[in-house]
């Protein structure tokens, strides 16, 4: 079992395009060696969407940052329960623990985004925005038992009702110590003796808290479309100065080309003279040679004569 849940573990690992073809292979290889039913629920994995396989790299590569951003998550789960616990509402730090959970928050988004780029996928807000809502939904359901497994995802996480966040229970969230038990409660708000809600500065806060988180979302969807489009500027004049240093280079291959033809053409032409000039000599030195046989015939009757 310890190496099958390491074998899926490195299943989720793998560059997104990858994972269907080693799913298949880990599941052929499982009921292979009898495993029939561990090879069918590795054969059932759905791949996930490019979302949540960036979320699964941040677990697996950048564990610290990410056990930053749920320790964060925690803290304000707890802040919130002292909050509600507390006479009229009013808790202490809540402000500090929500900034620190939107820091964690935003610079993993921002790893997200450099992670993509290193794979060659290409981001946009709408993908920046399905990581940022999956990482907050992550830090939301922290340490739940029922909740989705951080590195395995093969979608992406909505967060719980954000009602289930005040209910806090327990004998280590009443003291403070280890993490805390998130459980939903019935949509219904206690009521005074006149009907009324009975803190109304609460739900307040939670809305406010909500939408601070939302445009926590939205700054980092802007940082990441920023770095995109900066990226997409620097790319496009790596493509201008490439074309400019291909013409050059084309260029000079031209004139090279022109300027080896002429070295050929004038090679040619001096092979040509070369081979005329061998000619002439040759003939000069057959002439020599019948000279010389002419006069030594010559010398040879003269003597014969006397």
């Amino acid at each position: 079992m310890a190496a099958e849940h390491a074998d899926i573990d490195a299943l989720f690992q793998l560059p997104v395009n990858e994972f269907i073809p080693a799913r298949d292979a880990l599941a052929a290889r499982l009921k292979a060696a009898g495993r029939v039913e561990a090879g069918s629920r590795v054969k059932a994995l759905a791949k996930p969407p490019l979302s949540a396989w960036a979320v699964n790299q941040l677990y697996w590569r950048h564990r610290k940052a990410f056990d930053q951003l749920l320790a964060a998550g925690e803290r304000l789960r707890r802040a919130q329960a002292t909050t509600l616990r507390s006479a009229g509402g009013k808790g202490a730090g809540l402000r500090g623990v929500m900034e620190a959970r939107r820091g964690a928050l935003a610079a993993l988004s921002t790893r997200a985004g450099s992670l993509l780029e290193e794979a060659g996928h290409a981001s946009s807000p709408e993908l920046t925005r399905r990581i940022t809502a999956t990482l907050d939904a992550l830090a939301t359901y922290g340490g739940m038992p029922d909740g989705p497994r951080p590195g395995r995802l093969t979608g992406d996480v909505e967060a719980p009702g954000i009602e289930s966040l005040a209910a806090l229970v327990g004998r280590r969230a009443r003291r403070g110590t280890g993490p805390t038990r998130v459980i939903p409660f019935a949509q219904r708000r206690e009521t005074g003796r006149e009907g009324k809600p009975r803190d109304p500065e609460a739900e307040r806060r939670r809305r406010a808290a909500e939408e601070r988180a939302q445009r926590a979302a939205v700054r980092a969807a802007e940082r990441a479309l920023g770095e995109a489009r900066r990226t997409a500027a620097r790319a496009e004049a790596a493509l201008r100065r490439a074309a400019g240093g291909a013409v050059a280079a084309e260029r000079k291959r031209a004139a090279l080309a022109v300027r080896f033809d002429k070295v050929t053409a004038e090679a040619e032409r001096a092979r040509q003279r070369a081979r005329r000039v061998a000619a002439k000599a040759e003939e000069a030195a057959q002439a020599v040679a019948d000279a010389e046989r002419a006069l030594e015939d010559a010398r040879r009757e003269r003597g014969a004569r006397g």
